[in-house]
């Protein structure tokens, strides 16, 4: 097979010519034109189509497609034409219905005519690159009656008198109007946009721009923010009844624009009404609305979150400073704390948990509670309070939340040394007197504490616990070694290690010969046990309950501080004692004389004693007797020592020193831990550094941290360079 010789086939044209009539063109011309007339007569039942296609195909077929695409063209633009003139003729309301009605009539009529022009579409159209039959039957629509002169700018003027009717108020046919709306999409998106919606949000603007003026003349910030709110919602409801989906966007940034972008300012400073009333009334719905319309405009929510703030720290500023408002120390961080839940409600109610007004709250929060030099001091004494009374019978969640709000507090400020030298002082009282009302809630607080500043910053608090523990493991050793104590007077002691204890000086006092006794068996065991150290009494730490037996033999027991029990003990052997008398027995430094006192002589209902004469000053005159009226409800009687809760002002000065003390090796520390790294850096550099670094603890002072380069320049940790006097090197 494959040794064949392949056969090539060749088809050749008939030899004879086909010969057309010369009139065949007009002939079947008029056919079809007749069947268009019939078409847009709504004539068209008795039509072949099928017999009109072939017409149509053969016209193209014998090459007169060029005669039936302008006959087409033609015979609608006349049909067109007199559509127009109906349109025109119609008056008032009838205008749009009829021009609806005139389209719908010439979408079906194209239809028809593309079905049986549709030869033509796919062979001639397409090789001539004409337009086809559907879009020039549009174009034809646009050009004869859309843009025909009599009807343009009336069809225009009509719909937006609509648009404006139904913004006042006016039911209007939405149906129609979105007919109308889409006949413009239909004929091109260019269409829509230049003859209908350019103008349409030009009036939109200028509707807008004298309605919210008139609004803003008349209304507070509120109801004019809830206008603007349903306008926003009228027009997106407009676009989706008859706009085009794109006009969205257009329509509510001019809203945006002309109703909150252009009057941004004067609303949020709106007299009596405005955001900062808003914020002080607790106004969640209007500033949620507030929120939510801003944030739809460029810098909208900047000037929110800049009047906010600026609100925000001149109330803290003033709360801070106010020299009444500061008196009570825990009332001054429960107003803190009330203002600190009252913005977080607001930003997560009202705006959104919107993380740039956290920020905004929180930066307010730190610069404010900062202007206050005590608020480090007010917040562990609020701490302390509540660790001594103030979380009695609340759940362990609820305190867990306080402990939180605490520390979000804690967090703000920027000396956190000075809280940690406070707290040290508050935690050691509580522990020492037992008054913690929850060993658990404290751990809690600690533990919340080393998560925030690392182990370093709570490694003594903790020491302070082990203490108490071991301290009641030692009262146990020290009992059991000595049974025949178990009569008499009981001895407690609390073994202190200086290193992890807030160290105050040593308070002379002559104890009572009893107690003065058990104290020196202590001891001796206390050191018989552990070698290598060294105990000192901090009377002026401790407590005490005496048994007391008043005028008509009422009995009580007495809860009293140490310096207490000895000036009461003097009255076993004496019935009255000048001032000069109790201070040379007990020498008892005068300052804690006078306060202790005080408390057993003119605080009522603890007067357990009698001054004479009676006034509220001791006196170095005064005489002191038993109160043998003294009665009480209870039998066991708390008396309190008067003291200052917050620091006297050498007090506060001897604190501050110390915790400036404590700060110059953690500044050197920083230095070299920084030069070590970088061998060579210049003066302000490391001043940034060491700022940066020692930032979590406290905001070190450039004129400190310059003493402290200084300082270990002279030591031989650093040197200057020979050449630049501002560039450090570390010596290794």
């Amino acid at each position: 097979m494959s040794n064949q010789k392949k056969r090539n086939f060749q088809i050749e044209a008939f030899k004879h010519r086909v010969v057309v009539d010369p009139k065949y063109a007009d002939k079947t011309w008029q056919i079809l034109e007749r069947a268009i007339h019939q078409i847009y007569n709504q004539d068209a039942s008795g039509l072949s189509f099928e017999e009109l296609y072939r017409n149509a195909y053969n016209m193209v077929l014998h090459k007169f497609g060029e005669k039936l695409y302008t006959g087409f063209i033609a015979t609608m633009t006349g049909h067109l034409k007199e559509k127009a003139r109906l349109i025109e003729a119609a008056q008032g309301g009838a205008f749009l219905e009829e021009l609806n009605k005139k389209w719908n009539e010439h979408n079906k009529a194209l239809e028809m005519i593309r079905d049986i022009l549709m030869y033509m579409d796919r062979t001639y159209i397409e090789s001539t690159k004409k337009p086809h039959v559907h879009p020039m039957g549009l174009s034809l629509w646009r050009d004869n009656v859309v843009h025909s002169p009599r009807i343009h700018t009336r069809l225009l003027n009509t719909l937006l008198d609509l648009v404006y009717k139904e913004r006042t108020g006016e039911v209007i046919d939405r149906g129609l109007v979105r007919n109308v709306t889409k006949m413009f999409m239909d004929l091109g998106e260019s269409v829509y946009q230049d003859d209908f919606e350019k103008p349409f949000l030009e009036a939109s603007s200028e509707f807008y721009k004298v309605e919210s003026q008139e609004f803003i003349e008349s209304c507070d910030c509120g109801d004019y923010l809830k206008k603007a709110e349903k306008r926003l919602t009228e027009e997106i409801d407009r676009v989706g009844h008859y706009l085009d989906a794109k006009s969205e966007d257009k329509i509510t940034s001019v809203v945006e624009r002309e109703m909150i972008a252009n009057h941004m300012q004067r609303l949020v400073h709106m007299e009596n009404s405005g955001l900062v009333n808003m914020l002080l009334n607790d106004k969640y719905e209007d500033l949620g609305r507030m929120y939510s319309l801003f944030r739809r405009v460029t810098n909208g929510l900047a000037t929110v979150r800049d009047v906010m703030t600026s609100h925000l720290r001149e109330m803290g500023k003033q709360l801070v400073t106010d020299p009444e408002k500061s008196k009570d120390p825990v009332e001054f961080v429960q107003r803190l704390l009330d203002e600190r839940d009252k913005y977080d409600k607001i930003i997560s109610t009202a705006f959104g948990n919107d993380k740039t007004f956290q920020n905004a709250s929180n930066s307010s929060f730190e610069y404010f509670i900062n202007l206050n030099t005590r608020s480090p001091e007010f917040i562990s004494l609020f701490v302390d309070d509540k660790l001594r009374k103030g979380l009695k019978g609340i759940a362990d969640v609820d305190v867990e939340v306080i402990l939180d709000k605490v520390m979000m507090l804690f967090r703000y400020l920027q000396e956190k040394d000075v809280f940690e030298k406070y707290y040290k002082q508050h935690l050691a009282k509580r522990l020492l007197s037992g008054k913690t009302v929850s060993d658990d809630a404290e751990k809690s607080l600690i533990v919340k504490l080393k998560t925030e500043c690392g182990y370093q910053f709570t490694s003594k608090l903790e020491g302070m616990f082990t203490d108490m523990k071991t301290s009641e493991d030692t009262m146990r050793g020290f009992y059991g070694s000595h049974p025949e104590l178990s009569e008499g007077p009981t001895l407690t002691v609390q073994i202190l290690t200086t290193g992890s204890w807030p160290t105050q000086p040593a308070v002379p006092c002559n104890l009572p010969a009893e107690v003065s006794v058990l104290c020196e068996k202590f001891r001796s065991y206390y050191l018989g046990t552990h070698t290598g150290r060294r105990l000192s009494w901090q009377t002026n730490m401790g407590t005490a309950d005496i048994k007391a037996v008043f005028g008509k033999g009422q009995k009580h027991e007495l809860n009293v501080s140490t310096f207490q029990m000895c000036v009461l003990m003097l009255f076993n052997n004496s019935d009255r004692l000048s001032y000069k008398e109790i201070e040379q027995a007990t020498e008892i430094p005068a300052p804690e004389l006078r306060r202790c006192l005080q408390s057993l002589a003119c605080v009522k209902g603890k007067n357990v004693i009698k001054k004479e004469p009676m006034s509220k000053d001791i006196g170095e005159d005064d005489l002191f007797v038993v109160n043998d009226k003294f009665t009480s409800k209870f039998y066991k009687v708390k008396i309190g020592t008067v003291v200052a809760q917050k620091e006297t002002e050498p007090e506060k000065q001897e604190t501050r020193q110390r915790v400036e003390e404590d700060r110059k090796p953690q500044i050197e520390a920083a230095i070299v831990r920084i030069m070590k790294s970088r061998k060579i850096l210049d003066h302000n550099n490391i001043i940034a550094e060491v700022t940066k670094q020692l930032q979590p603890r406290f905001l070190a002072n450039p004129t400190e941290i310059k003493k402290r380069i200084e300082s270990l320049i002279e030591r031989d940790f650093l040197e200057r360079d020979n050449t630049d006097r501002k560039l450090y090197r570390y010596l290794a």
